[in-house]
């Protein structure tokens, strides 16, 4: 077999079709996006606030904590705190993705703020040398998605009232998905154990405070895990 010569291009990362990476991410995205622009709608709050919120908040579950906190009339000081502590997780997500994100500022800026848990799931199963541009449209196609269900849902919930019972179970099944593809994607199954380990110590210890809890165990045995043997470089 012929040696590459010196100068030879590096090699190109395998193409890849954002839409089809997106897609299971929309089955998720769009009757939840649905159900919190409805409730958002509901609790009193004109539909263009819900979409504003999904466009520039965009936080999944923090903006469903939204909807009863502003129904009691919290401050914004409050609502953003708690918002805060419901998205902590992401530090450790932007941590783990430090040498993939691209570099160029505009797109680390966007994937910082759109870095949601599923953007992170598929981010982390795309092959080396995919562009920076193929990551940022991935994000901003999943944040569309988000966007597009607040909106159906808001003018459903201003034009009508509608039961959307059962629908938050989307979120659940998405999150399954994910694990999924995860799982036959690592070349070990020992982070999926850590956490499934480290939640259920934290539902016994603390069920209020379980995922929190269950994160910083998983960073703890990720810092001292043993170290796999480095690989040989060929000279």
């Amino acid at each position: 077999m012929p040696a590459t010569p010196p100068d030879a291009p590096p090699p190109t990362a395998p193409a890849i079709s954002v839409l089809s990476l997106s897609v299971p991410v929309a089955m998720g995205y769009i009757p939840l996006g649905m159900v919190f622009g409805f409730l958002f709608v509901q609790a009193g709050a004109p539909w263009w606030l819900a979409l504003t919120a999904s466009v520039f908040v965009y936080a999944g579950a923090s903006q469903f904590m939204m909807v009863p906190m502003l129904a009691m009339g919290l401050p914004v000081a409050s609502i953003a705190l708690a918002t805060l502590v419901v998205n902590l997780r992401h530090m450790f997500y932007g941590l783990s993705l430090l040498q993939k994100i691209p570099t160029q500022p505009w797109a680390r800026w966007y994937l910082v703020f759109a870095l949601t848990d599923e953007t992170y799931s598929v981010l982390t199963t795309l092959p080396p040398g995919t562009s920076a541009g193929q990551m940022v449209l991935l994000a901003l196609m999943n944040q569309g998605w988000w966007v597009l269900g607040t909106l159906l849902g808001a003018v459903i919930g201003s034009q009508a009232q509608i039961g959307l019972v059962g629908l938050d179970f989307a979120l659940a099944a998405l999150f399954a998905v994910l694990a999924v593809e995860q799982w036959r994607s690592a070349h070990s199954t020992a982070p999926l154990w850590v956490a499934v380990v480290s939640y259920g110590v934290a539902w016994a210890v603390m069920p209020q405070q379980a995922l929190l809890i269950a994160i910083a165990l998983s960073v703890l045995a990720g810092l001292f895990w043993p170290k796999s043997a480095a690989t040989e470089v060929t000279p």
